[in-house]
């Protein structure tokens, strides 16, 4: 049945035997709880925490300069020490287990969640450390560096249990059951030694935590607690197919990327991780995409999950009650996850990136740009949510026909499309493509609920961009629809087109498009999202390849038929995860992960290939 188990790391050493300071992204796991989310690395070191939101500065940044950055870190003293790395099953609480010939501890990770949409909930991080073999000394420093490290630190002893540290307009409470000391630097230090079965644990919070609290979370109760939130929310899944593992771990990444009291779904938890090292690629991830989000919505209603569509298209609503932007547009591309608009995108000038990849970006300055596509991967997830969740409502669907009369008169337009060129705009055929699926869509709801629409404009709009598509967006010389209107570029977010239903997926068309593809884009089953050395998008360097795309040629090589080549390229797909299952936006040449982790888009694509896979096999 299933492919391979990943639960466990490779052995790796604790101490960081790299020249530069940084573990490789891969060697990460992520913990959070629906506000934010923090990466734990497998030497014990929490190097990325943004608090208290997704989009805040970073408390932890040394994922992004490992000297001055903040970390918390926990080690075991003395010895040749390895480490592994897995989740609890079934839920988000990471545990990494420290080995050497003087014994085995285990380091529970996680940010405590026990109630759907608590009220009174209050952002944490538990530590909690065990001794399950033999005896140990353990150490933990935490370094927090407020601001992206450019708030002075203030640090406040309260006995020797309790540790008030402040910076900017962030303060945080770290409470411990054994003692904690303050440094002369200003970090926080402790030194344990742990028989069989004793522990020691480490709360840090955005509020003062009580003494209960400390006795709760040292007894273990609150990681049994917050499994069991995660294994019930994980228990709504439909899905009973081969990959069971890798697709519910990817549901379980998507649902720690969703902000419960808004019900927003960011691209990523990071900033600036580099689409090459050393290159300029860096963007700033922690908000919503339409576009990334409505794929998220596709992967999460495939499964069963209609909560987390629903607060999804509630918080869409709003945004069109909002105004659109200030270019007359019933939408902006992307948005914070209160619905604002994200800030200026602007380098940490201070921070060396990581593995000194600069500029450091916060912000993102692709927010005003027209990407025409997403009305179409957006109203195509309102039409799959019309026709597997609550259905639409009746203001909603009012709201989409104002935009489909902005569409109308808009979608003939040049654009920086899916991929956020730099580059001056131009005739993208996905965002024609898209735009066809809006039309298509709308035409579908409006005939299956009997709701008004004008109909009529849609069908020929449609048809109208249909023929262009054929005629500009075809190339006789590549035998291929190409990236842009009458070029030879291409592109593989056209491996899209029999998914969305513009042509059939035995269309020649579509098979000398999927035969070019192939020939010049695909490399052992992972998938470049164009050449970026045969034509300028605004941007030097060069890119991994994008696991989103590779996960599109599966569902590629599925729709025409080739269920094996499918099956293989989705099982060499799954050995690039990284040890919990979880994949960065890229995958490099030597099969290192890159860019923004994990990132929400490919871990639908996954669910999404996994899901059509299984059906075309059968049980």
């Amino acid at each position: 049945m299933g492919s391979v188990t990943r639960n466990d790391a490779t052995t790796t050493p604790t101490t960081d035997d790299s020249t530069d300071g940084y573990l490789p992204i891969a060697d990460h796991g992520v913990i959070g709880d629906l506000r934010t989310a923090a990466l734990v690395g497998m030497n014990g070191r929490i190097d990325w925490f943004c608090c208290p939101r997704f989009d805040s500065p970073s408390v932890f940044g040394a994922l992004l300069d490992s000297g001055k950055g903040g970390s918390w870190d926990v080690a075991m003293v003395d010895g040749l020490v390895s480490t592994k790395q897995f989740y609890l099953p079934d839920s988000n609480v990471l545990v990494t287990r420290f080995m050497s010939e003087d014994g085995v501890a285990e380091v529970q990770d996680l940010m405590p969640l026990t109630t759907p949409k608590d009220p009174d909930h209050r952002t944490r991080i538990v530590r909690r450390i065990e001794c399950v073999r033999g005896r140990v000394t353990m150490s933990t420093r935490l370094d927090p560096q407020f601001d992206y490290g450019r708030a002075e630190r203030t640090v406040e002893a309260d006995g020797d249990r309790r540790v008030t540290l402040s910076g900017g307009d962030l303060t945080l409470h770290l409470a411990a059951d054994v003692p904690l000391e303050v440094a002369d630097d200003d970090t926080v230090t402790a030194t344990v030694q742990l028989g069989v079965g004793e522990t020691a644990t480490f709360s840090l919070g955005v509020d003062e935590i009580p003494d209960d609290e400390v006795d709760s979370d040292a007894s273990g109760h609150i990681v049994h607690a917050t499994v069991r939130f995660w294994q019930s929310w994980l228990a709504q899944s439909n899905y009973k197919g081969r990959w069971r593992e890798m697709v519910h771990r990817s549901a379980l990444a998507l649902k720690l990327m969703t902000h419960e009291p808004t019900g927003a779904i960011v691209a990523s938890v990071t900033t600036a991780l580099p689409e090459e090292i050393g290159g300029e690629r860096n963007w700033d991830y922690r908000y919503v995409w339409i576009r990334d989000a409505a794929f998220s919505l596709y992967g999460l209603l495939r499964l069963g999950f209609n909560d987390e569509a629903a607060a999804f298209m509630s918080w869409l609503t709003d945004r069109f009650s909002d105004g659109g932007d200030e270019d007359g547009r019933p939408l902006r591309l992307m948005y914070t996850i209160d619905g604002e608009t994200p800030p200026d995108e602007h380098s940490l000038e201070h921070w060396e990136g990581y593995r000194g990849s600069k500029p450091v970006n916060v912000g993102n300055g692709a927010t005003n740009q027209l990407q025409l596509d997403i009305y179409g991967e957006l109203i195509d997830s309102v039409y799959l949510f019309n026709k597997y969740g609550a259905g639409i409502s009746y203001n909603s669907w009012n709201q989409l026909c104002e935009v489909m009369s902005w569409l109308v008169d808009n979608w003939d337009q040049s654009d920086e499309s899916i991929w956020e060129v730099r580059s001056e705009s131009q005739n993208f055929v996905y965002s024609r493509l898209m735009c066809w699926v809006a039309f298509e869509r709308m035409i579908r709801m409006s005939r299956q609920r009997g709701l008004p629409g004008d109909v009529g404009t849609w069908m020929a709009t449609r048809d109208e961009i249909f023929h262009q598509i054929m005629d500009k967006g075809w190339s006789d010389k590549r035998e291929a629809f190409t990236q842009t209107f009458e070029s030879d570029h291409l592109d593989a977010s056209l491996l899209l087109i029999p998914a969305v239903k513009l042509l059939s997926p035995t269309d020649p068309r579509f098979l000398s498009t999927l035969d070019a593809i192939e020939g010049q884009l695909v490399s052992d089953s992972l998938v470049f999202r164009y050449d970026s050395s045969d034509h300028d998008d605004g941007l030097s360097g060069t890119e991994g390849t994008f696991s989103l795309c590779s996960f599109w040629y599966v569902e590629a090589l599925t729709r025409v038929g080739r269920r094996a080549d499918a099956r293989l390229a989705l099982e060499k797909m799954f050995t690039h995860a990284n040890h919990l299952g979880l994949y960065a936006e890229q995958v490099g040449l030597t099969g290192e992960q890159l860019g923004n982790f994990p990132q929400a888009f490919t871990h639908l694509a996954l669910i999404s290939a996994a899901f059509n896979l299984d059906r075309e096999l059968g049980a």
